[in-house]
This record gives C-alpha cells, sequence and structure tokens, in this order.
C-alpha cells in the first residue's frame, strides 16, 4: 500500500504497527530510482525498463564539433519471486550500449596543431592532442596566429579534445537468493558485468533485523568485487600518445596495436536504519564505506604535458618559453577509501493524498573528493490510477588532489625519454575528477491499470556546470554541458494478479475454447475479444548467422568472395559471426469487440565479428573512400556492435468473422523510423570512419506499411492457422539514401493441446525480401559483401517447433507463454551472405 494510492489505503496500511513499515516503504519506492534499504518481502513482480541518456554539444567556444555528443540507450528487466513462503529470489539483467564522442584531455585553446580554426582541430581525434605552445614568465599562454607569430596577449581558455568510440555494449546480470524470518532476513547475491574491454564478477552479503514491533529495521551488507580491464589503444593512436608508465602491463596485438591489461579489487560494507516515526512519516539513515586497489585509471583519457626543453628556447618569445605539448596516459593512485553517509525522509501528507521524499547524501574518499548531494520529490495522485511527481536534485563536488586540465615540466621531452621523477606522481585531466555542481528537474507520470500492472514515463534535465560547485572554485566553463534521460518503465505485480485470481477462470475458458494461442514466431495472430479489453505483452527474438559464406545457396571461398562478393570492386574482410537481439513490447486495447488497437515499441542490439579473407589485397589498396585502407585492423579487432530503440509499430486489427471454431481478421500498421540508420564507426586521422554496414542499423529509416491477414480455427485439441503478411516501404529512400527491400511472408502452423494448459506447435514459413534499393549518401568503408547493397534478401524457408503454455492457477494465472525454435530449410540469398543459424522467438503475455 502507498500513499499514491489514495488516503484510505494507505491509512488502512498503516493502522497496525505491524504494517506500518511496509506502507511507508512503499510511498518511498514509489519512484525509480528512490529505493530505500529493503525491509519486507515485496509482492512477486516482474519489470521491463527503457533508458535513453542523451548529452549535448560541449563548450569550444563557438566551434562547432563535427562529432555527436554521448548518447546510451539502456534496457533492464528484473524479477522478484517468492520461491516458498520464507525464500525469495530476485535477478536483474542490465545491457547498455553507447556511443559518441567524450572528453579525452583538455588543452589550451591556443595549442599549435590544436587551432580552434579547425573544428577537426579541436573535435578532431588522436593527431591533435600534440602540439606547441608559448608561454610568458607565469607559464600563461599566449596567442598566436596559429602560423607561428606570438603575441603579447594572453588566452588561458581551455578546451576538451573529444574522441569518437564505434558503439559499445555492456551487458550485466546478477541475482540474489534471501531467506526470511519473522523480524528477520538474509540473503547472498552475486553477478557478472561484461564489457568489451572491462569485466567485473561481484558476491554479496546483506541481511535485515526488525524490532521494536515492526518500526525499526536495521540493514547490512558486504561485497566484493573484481575487475580486469583489457584496453586496446589501436595502432593510429600510439604515435601520439606516450604509454611508458605502464610497459610492464602492455601486450602487443597482431594488428600493431597494445592492450593494457589491468585488475582493481574492490571491498565495501553498508549499514542503515529505518525507524518509523508516526504513522505518516518514517525517516532512514546509512553509511558505508568502500577500499579499492589495484588499476582505477581511465585507459583512454590523457593529460597534456608542455616541455620546456632549455634547448629549443630560441623559439620562445621575448621573456617568455616554448613547450612541446605530448600526451601522457593518465596516473592515478593505486588506493581508494571511500565513505558515504544518507539521510532520506518520507513524509505522507495527508489534504493532498500525497507523498513528499526528501534526501542527502554525503561522499568523502582519499583523493581529496567531498561531494553533497540533496534531492526531493514529491508523489501526487491524480486520480484513475495515475501519479504525477516532479523531483529536483542538486550535486556538488570539490576536485580531486591530483585534478589537472594539463601539466608544465621544466625538461626536454625526447623520443618518448623524460625524468618522470619531475612530473606529480598522480595526475589526471578527466572533468568527472574536477570541482563541479549539478542541477536537475524531472516528472514522471505513473499510470497503475487493473490487476497489477503498472506504467511510467520519466523526464529528467540535468546541468553540469563548474559555476554551480558549493563554496565556487569549480572547473571552468570549457567544462560546462547539459544532458537529458528519459526512460519508461513496465511492470507486472503477480500478487495483484493473484488477488483478482476470480476472474481467471472465465478468460482461461476463454482461451481452451478458442484454441492455443499460435507459435511464438506469429505476430498479429489473435484479437482481444470484448470492448475495454488490455493485453500487455513481451517478446523476444534471437537470431544468429555463422558458418560459410553463400552465393545464393551455394557455400563459397574466400577467393570467390574476394573476386565476386564486392560487386565488381575486391574485398578485404567478410563477416565471421552475427547476432540480433530484439525486445518488443506489446500493447493492445480493444475499443469494441471488432477493433483492436496496438504498439510496439522496440529495443535491438546487435553484434558481429568481422575476420581477414585469404587472399585479399594488401590493406594500402583499400580506396573507397581512399587511404580508408588503415581502418580494416580496426574492423578485425573489434567486434561490431549496435544497440538502442528500433522502430515502432503502430496497428489496427479488424475483426472479419469470429465463429467458436473459426476466427479471420486483418491487420493495417505502419512501422515509423525511430531506430537510427546513421550510426558510425570511430574517426581516425581525422578520417570520418564511416557508417556501419546497412544490416548493423537499428531501423529501416523508411515509413513503412504492415498489412496482414489471419486466420486461425480449433477442434477438441487441435488447433491451426496461417498468415499472410508484408512489408511495404512507403519512400524510395531514407535519410541516409537508402532503402530495405519490401518483404512478403506466408506461414501456416498446426497445434496439438497435450493437457489443457500446455500445447505443441509446427509451423512452415517461407519469405522473400528483396534487395536494398539506392545505397549510402555518406561515407562509407567497402571492405566487405555487408558493405553493398545488392548483398541483401533473398528467399527462405524455415521450419519451426514451439510450445505454448497458459498457466492455469496460482499467483501466475492467466498468464500465457511461448517458445519456438525457427530452423533454416533452404536458403537462396542475393547475392553473398553469411549463413543462417536460426531464430529463437519467445513470448509472454496476460490479457484483462
Amino acid at each position: 500500500m502507498a500513499a499514491t494510492k489514495g488516503s484510505k489505503g494507505f491509512k488502512d496500511a498503516v493502522a497496525s504497527s505491524g504494517s506500518a513499515l511496509q506502507a511507508l516503504t512503499a510511498a518511498a519506492l514509489a519512484l525509480p530510482g528512490l529505493a530505500l534499504s529493503p525491509v519486507q518481502a515485496a509482492d512477486d513482480e516482474f519489470g521491463v525498463q527503457y533508458g535513453h541518456y542523451q548529452e549535448g554539444e560541449r563548450n569550444l567556444f563557438g566551434v562547432e564539433s563535427n562529432f555527436r555528443p554521448i548518447e546510451v540507450d539502456t534496457l533492464q528487466g528484473s524479477g522478484n519471486l517468492k520461491l516458498s513462503d520464507r525464500i525469495k529470489f530476485t535477478f536483474n539483467y542490465t545491457q547498455d550500449t553507447w556511443s559518441g564522442a567524450t572528453p579525452i584531455a583538455t588543452a589550451p585553446w591556443d595549442m599549435r596543431g590544436n587551432r580552434p580554426t579547425s573544428p577537426d582541430g579541436v573535435s578532431g581525434a588522436t593527431p591533435y592532442i600534440n602540439g606547441q605552445l608559448f608561454l610568458d614568465s607565469q607559464l600563461n599562454v599566449l596567442k598566436t596566429d596559429g602560423f607561428g607569430n606570438v603575441s603579447n596577449q594572453v588566452d588561458n581558455r581551455l578546451v576538451h579534445t573529444l574522441s569518437s568510440a564505434s558503439p559499445e555494449t555492456r551487458k550485466q546480470g546478477d541475482f540474489k537468493l534471501g531467506y526470511e524470518w519473522d523480524e528477520a532476513a538474509l540473503d547472498v547475491g552475486g553477478g557478472i558485468s561484461l564489457e568489451r574491454d572491462y569485466e567485473s564478477r561481484f558476491v554479496n552479503l546483506g541481511g535485515r533485523l526488525d524490532f521494536n514491533q515492526k518500526l525499526t529495521t536495521l540493514t547490512g551488507g558486504v561485497s566484493y568485487t573484481a575487475s580486469d580491464t583489457n584496453a586496446r589503444i589501436d595502432h593510429d593512436a600510439l604515435p601520439y600518445i606516450n604509454t611508458g608508465a605502464y610497459t610492464d602491463q602492455i601486450t602487443l596485438t597482431s594488428e600493431g596495436g597494445k592492450i593494457i591489461d589491468g585488475h582493481r579489487k574492490d571491498w565495501s560494507a553498508r549499514l542503515g536504519l529505518t525507524q518509523v516515526l508516526n504513522k505518516n512519516a518514517l525517516i532512514e539513515t546509512g553509511f558505508g564505506y568502500t577500499y579499492s586497489i589495484g588499476y582505477q585509471e581511465n585507459p583512454y583519457k590523457v593529460v597534456e604535458v608542455g616541455f620546456i626543453d632549455p634547448s629549443q628556447q630560441f623559439l620562445a618569445p621575448p621573456g617568455g618559453y616554448f613547450a612541446n605539448v605530448q600526451a601522457l596516459l593518465e596516473q592515478r593512485p593505486d588506493i581508494r577509501n571511500q565513505w558515504t553517509g544518507n539521510l532520506r525522509y518520507v513524509q505522507y501528507i495527508d489534504p493532498f493524498d500525497a507523498a513528499l521524499h526528501f534526501g542527502y547524501r554525503f561522499y568523502h574518499d582519499d583523493w581529496g573528493i567531498d561531494s553533497h548531494t540533496f534531492e526531493a520529490d514529491w508523489a501526487q495522485p491524480l486520480g484513475h490510477g495515475w501519479t504525477l511527481t516532479p523531483r529536483v536534485r542538486y550535486y556538488t563536488q570539490d576536485a580531486a588532489d591530483f585534478y589537472r586540465p594539463y601539466l608544465i615540466s621544466m625538461q626536454a621531452y625526447n623520443s618518448g625519454n623524460f625524468d618522470r621523477s619531475k612530473l606529480p606522481q598522480n595526475f589526471s585531466s578527466d572533468h568527472r575528477l574536477s570541482g563541479f555542481g549539478s542541477l536537475s528537474g524531472g516528472l514522471t507520470l505513473s499510470k497503475q491499470f487493473a490487476k497489477g500492472v503498472s506504467l511510467d514515463l520519466g523526464f529528467e534535465y540535468y546541468t553540469h556546470q563548474g559555476s554551480l560547485k558549493l563554496g565556487s572554485g569549480g572547473e571552468g566553463d570549457f567544462a560546462d554541458f547539459d544532458y537529458w534521460v528519459a526512460n519508461g518503465a513496465l511492470k507486472v505485480n503477480l500478487g495483484a494478479l493473484a488477488a483478482a485470481a476470480g476472474g481467471h477462470v472465465g478468460h482461461d475458458a476463454h482461451v481452451h475454447r478458442h484454441g492455443a494461442y499460435a507459435p511464438a514466431g506469429v505476430m498479429f495472430d489473435h484479437m482481444l475479444k470484448k470492448a475495454g479489453e488490455w493485453m500487455f505483452g513481451y517478446r523476444y527474438m534471437y537470431g544468429s548467422q555463422s558458418g560459410d559464406m553463400l552465393n545464393g545457396s551455394n557455400p563459397v571461398g574466400d577467393q570467390a568472395i574476394v573476386a565476386g562478393g564486392c560487386s565488381g570492386n575486391p574485398c578485404f574482410l567478410t563477416p565471421n559471426s552475427m547476432a540480433m537481439h530484439m525486445h518488443m513490447l506489446d500493447i493492445m486495447y480493444a475499443p469494441t469487440d471488432w477493433l483492436n488497437l496496438m504498439v510496439m515499441p522496440q529495443y535491438v542490439d546487435m553484434k558481429m565479428t568481422m575476420r581477414r579473407l585469404a587472399g585479399a589485397p594488401p590493406d594500402s589498396d583499400a580506396d573507397s573512400p581512399p587511404g580508408s585502407g588503415v581502418h580494416i585492423p580496426h574492423h578485425v579487432e573489434d567486434d561490431h556492435e549496435t544497440g538502442g530503440i528500433g522502430d515502432m509499430g503502430v496497428y489496427a486489427l479488424f475483426k472479419l468473422f469470429d465463429s467458436p471454431h473459426h476466427h479471420m481478421h486483418v491487420g493495417l500498421g505502419l512501422s515509423i523510423p525511430f531506430g537510427d540508420v546513421d550510426i558510425q564507426f570511430r574517426r581516425n586521422h581525422q578520417v570520418d570512419g564511416g557508417l556501419m554496414d546497412y544490416g548493423m542499423q537499428l531501423g529501416s529509416g523508411t515509413l513503412d506499411f504492415r498489412p496482414s491477414l489471419t486466420y486461425t480455427g480449433n477442434m477438441d485439441q487441435w488447433s491451426w492457422g496461417a498468415q499472410v503478411s508484408g512489408t511495404k516501404r512507403l519512400e524510395d529512400n531514407g535519410e541516409t539514401g537508402f532503402a530495405f527491400g519490401d518483404v512478403i511472408q506466408s506461414t501456416a502452423w498446426g497445434s496439438y493441446a497435450v493437457t489443457n494448459w500446455l500445447s505443441a506447435s509446427v509451423r512452415g514459413i517461407y519469405t522473400v525480401q528483396g534487395a536494398i534499393q539506392g545505397e549510402y549518401n555518406q561515407l562509407i568503408d567497402k571492405f566487405g559483401p555487408v558493405d553493398y547493397p545488392a548483398n541483401y534478401g533473398g528467399r527462405f524457408w524455415d521450419v519451426g517447433f514451439g510450445l505454448n503454455a497458459t498457466v492455469p492457477q496460482g499467483d501466475l494465472a492467466g498468464n500465457s507463454l511461448g517458445v519456438e525454435w525457427l530452423q533454416p530449410v533452404s536458403t537462396d540469398f542475393n547475392g553473398y551472405q553469411l549463413d543462417r543459424d536460426g531464430t529463437l522467438a519467445a513470448t509472454w503475455r496476460y490479457a484483462f
């Protein structure tokens, strides 16, 4: 029971001391991210959440960056399950894909070789992190015209040197298993987080003790994390970055790069106390400590060091200095001690039937950083299940003791040799270690549907500024930027479903009477029966390609691919494996008994690996665009990864006829091009790295018409169906100049009810897809078959084997689950493509 659900429900919940703590905690948990320490087992619940983080442009003093700011797409799934009255299991899965440009260094505005007169100079990649400076006698930077002419005017402005990276995905899974007594609980958990260049594994142990008639709760826990960094510094960056401080941690790659290996361990402990003050208020306080040892640097951050060589001072202005600027990998302390303390107050406001949350957090570490966080939010019910929650947050921190925008050293730099003892032991120009403040405001809109289904939509806008630091002394305005976060979450409370179990009997009978659901891989297969009904569902699809390259339906070797796979040009690379994951929400509503409206947002992530072709020409022969062969090692050593929101479908299903044993409906819909179709590789040497290949983009780039016609039938334990569907591109090309081929698919299936709740299915599928029309109107490196539009589409036969289950009783009663594997039978590709392994589809849905 939460305050956001109405005053009567809240007061009923707190009428007894035994439930007061749970009720107030529920009020505190009304907003995502504002969670108190766990105090009581919640109802069984599943949830899925999508979030998008987007940074604004950096302050480059009027120069427009040709790099996109950082953006991150995040997908999270979670669940709480009571395995018994005493045992609880919790799991979380999170993946986020980030791309865009991030600061790798801070440099003086007037550094030669990094002049802002060229946008590439300020926003460019590694060749521009080195240069030259002219300084006065006080080591202030002097203005130049970029051609060696020095003025006596001081210009101490700084800028961030930005570097872009190809998209990268992090995946994390964790679990927790707990046992509960009447007034205590103990849980143990662990997990793993994986990135291309980083891996961490963690375990934790936590507990809870209730006393004072459950009005007071003590929580505590310990955790251990082991992390490994394996960061590759590209071969093209190495001439410009000094890695000498990490010689004993570096190994060479086959393509000429360097991998920095680092290991780190973290031990943490926390202790919290929650106290119910009265029936309308509670307070929580907590303390935490973390000890970290090992490699704590960011392996991609460098610090600009201006070396003043006495032998070169003939170049210096009168009374000043000439400095040769070099980039050194940052060096942080190997040990870090961190302390945190927090205080949170929750108050139910009876006249407004609302809940106020106020929190404060203090952080201190032995790197010199002190931070303060103040946050407040107001959860206001609007009626009919709607809740609006505005929030505000202020954060401020001091700079780390070793933070320096850049360094000046009175010594020579000779081909990477210098006296390191003349530099500070630790130094970093990472803006996250500088002094700054941030202020944010946001809103969350929540809707509680019947039977435990809820939907949350949130938005928050942040401004990050040195001038917002508490007590002044923050970083300069060159480090200012804004960013925003948007998210949406769908949650299903199984306890609420169980409370409404009486309503499931009729629904279960309806499902049995009209046959089993279609196989999991079939979309638009059924309609809601009555006006006012809702259905929420989740659909997951996984596709894999590997093995031989095919030309049409025939396996081909490397020599054939080199000669014929790239539309008359030589091929250098070919895909080695390809995997796609698609997550979709199905939200359906029946305004009448003959019309259903449906919305299907989706999240897509893909990964592809490449290999060199035997017999391919040397890299230097790659000339599309000229000189692009320097990028080939990146394609071989780095996985290609993309992830984010895909195209969104909006559909209407119209009933044509419906009888006890036969049903037919038509679907008309549009696929709206929300997915990105201009995702790029990283840039090297100020050359645009180019767009990723067509198949790795997240959407179609065009508005697409998607009609379907579906028939289903049933008799006793048997059910069957057939569907014809298609995708028609309504535009000749999208924003990047191409359009995927049209698609038409026909499928038929049969299903047998093994029991009254489980059925097995078999189906056949035939699909025809045309080749890509047009081609990219932006730069693309054409190294392999995936970079040519003729190598897309084809004709495919598949056979599917599936299971469908509708839970007949218990907390999950009324929920339907399905799984299906599609096995390729015949493949006839257009051009040269990687063979298909198969497709897995899994669905969950619940109607009410």
